[in-house]
């Protein structure tokens, strides 16, 4: 086959591939994608857009700018209803399409970074068989927009250094900033690109004028939304600076779940998670050995720049890793203690491992042509079959019915039902989400002892518990609560003197009709 028909084949066989991961989550999510009170905060943050409103959180009856959430999924969102989509069906057709596209992207990177065609179908075809990838696309929420960004960013960097000019290192900006827009974790993109071109570049002027060309790029569209949200709501991104060290179950949390990643065959993972130091020891092996080889490389380039420069996509990617990582840990300690170390937090890491792990067995079948083509082979072959085993489990399981907020113990909840003949009454709730999804009205929010991005008390408990006993009592206001506990004591203190009016399964509705 002649170079010209082998290029064309592997761009076509990427792009099958695409089409296989489109039609995959399709497959996957026959009733609509997994949906959180985060999907329908995106969810009501387009419908908002796309009546005219702006960004507003609709979800809720105060109505006010979204400042929380970034802007980016919401829009391109919005952008589809444009022609007359509505946005669940819209990000159902979004993330489809960019399981395919983002396995294609990861793909380039791969081919780009070890010059081998072949590991590129190898690490999109990893990636397409991910069922940890897989959840993450199947659900209405930013993370594949952003995964989206991410990988065209590390693409036009790369094209920076290969090609020596400047617009891709502009467009790299771009492409960071449209990222933060998606998830404000977008700035462990800025950081790693920012260090890598200190350590890179060989002179001290090069360094410097290639950070200002890259901030060129990024700065306005993320000041933009900063001024936004102070002039809006007075802050730049509705986060409160407290110090709250993380807790021993978040870690837990995140350890279970990069377990998932490494073994997705449940039963297995469940045997060897009963060890988990088993787990504990593999994060602490990858963890050095890409450290070592990015201080090693980088340094090494830094301190003596006529050496060669270092792959720059695995290194990249390498050093991605612990700056995404220390961006999230820095952030549940400071700014959201209520983040969870759950897959679609932890995604971004998964990436970089996959294409780091298909390198290095590029490098060792390279340079060890027996031995070490059998480990890469057999070693590949088990990876492979493994995660398409945990790959037909994870579809067959979607597949059976919606998740989340799209389950039939939502849509055929009598208390929505219910919900829906109270025209005009403000509706107390502690599922807000759910409420606007099956009712399209936004509603109050339940009073906490604790909040839970600070970690701190409410100084007003008492008094917000008050206050939605007596709107309830005075028939001016209904509380619905779902999946209560009659047990708790927050539970008997808010529906002190109220009279149920309607129960089904655990949802209960207060409501006092108008004599």
């Amino acid at each position: 086959m002649t170079p010209r028909r082998l290029l064309l084949a592997s761009f076509l066989t990427l792009a099958a591939l695409a089409v296989l991961g489109a039609f995959l989550t399709l497959t996957a999510t026959p009733e609509g994608q997994i949906l959180s009170d985060d999907s329908i905060a995106y969810i009501a943050g387009a419908r908002s857009l796309l009546s005219g409103q702006g960004y507003r959180e609709a979800w809720l009856e105060s109505n006010q700018p979204v400042t929380h959430f970034p802007p980016a999924f919401s829009g391109t969102l919005a952008l589809i209803g444009l022609l007359g989509v509505n946005p669940i069906n819209g990000a159902r057709l979004l993330n489809a399409l960019l399981f395919g596209v983002n396995a294609a992207l990861l793909g380039l990177l791969g081919w780009r970074a070890t010059k081998s065609s072949i590991s590129g179908i190898i690490l999109a075809a990893l990636f397409l068989v991910n069922d940890s990838l897989l959840r993450v696309h199947a659900a209405a929420m930013s993370e594949p927009l952003f995964l989206f960004f991410s990988l065209l960013a590390f693409l036009s960097f790369a094209f920076y250094f290969d090609a020596n000019k400047t617009r891709w290192l502009l467009v790299a900006g771009i492409l960071a900033s449209l990222a933060y827009l998606t998830r404000y974790s977008g700035l462990a993109l800025v950081a790693t690109f920012v260090v890598a071109l200190i350590l890179l570049n060989d002179t001290w002027k090069k360094r410097i004028s290639s950070v200002a060309i890259f901030l060129v790029g990024f700065l306005p569209l993320a000041l933009a939304w900063s001024v936004r949200n102070r002039i809006v709501a007075g802050n730049a991104t509705n986060r409160t600076t407290v110090w709250h060290p993380i807790k021993a179950e978040t870690l837990d949390q995140g350890l279970r779940t990069f377990s998932e990643f490494l073994v997705p065959v449940e039963e297995w993972r469940s045997a060897w998670f009963k060890t988990p130091e088993i787990f504990i020891a593999i994060i602490i092996f990858i963890s050095l050995a890409i450290l070592a080889w990015i201080l090693v490389n980088g340094l090494r380039r830094f301190f003596q720049p006529s050496t060669p420069m270092p792959e720059v996509i695995g290194f990249t990617n390498g050093l991605y890793i612990f700056g995404y990582l220390a961006s999230v840990l820095f952030s549940i300690s400071l700014f959201d203690a209520s983040t969870p170390l759950k897959v679609r937090i932890l995604a971004p890491v998964y990436l970089p491992l996959l294409l780091l792990l298909v390198h290095a067995g590029v490098w060792v079948w390279n340079r060890h042509p027996r031995a070490g083509r059998a480990l890469v082979i057999g070693l590949g072959a088990l990876i492979f079959s493994v995660s398409a085993l945990g790959q037909a489990r994870t579809v067959t399981e979607l597949s059976k019915g919606g998740q989340g907020f799209a389950s039939f113990k939502w849509y055929d909840s009598k208390v929505m039902d219910y919900l829906k003949t109270l025209d005009g009454l403000p509706i107390y709730t502690n599922e807000p989400g759910a409420v606007y999804l099956y009712t399209g009205r936004g509603s109050r929010v339940l009073p906490e002892r604790v909040d839970p991005v600070t970690g701190l008390a409410w100084d007003n408990f008492d008094a917000g518990v008050a206050k939605v006993r007596n709107d309830v009592q005075s028939g001016g206001a209904v509380l619905a609560l779902f999946d209560v506990d009659p047990q708790s004591p927050d539970y008997a203190m808010l529906t002190e003197g109220l009279i149920p009016i309607m129960k089904s399964g655990g949802d209960v509705v207060y409501y006092v009709p108008s004599p």
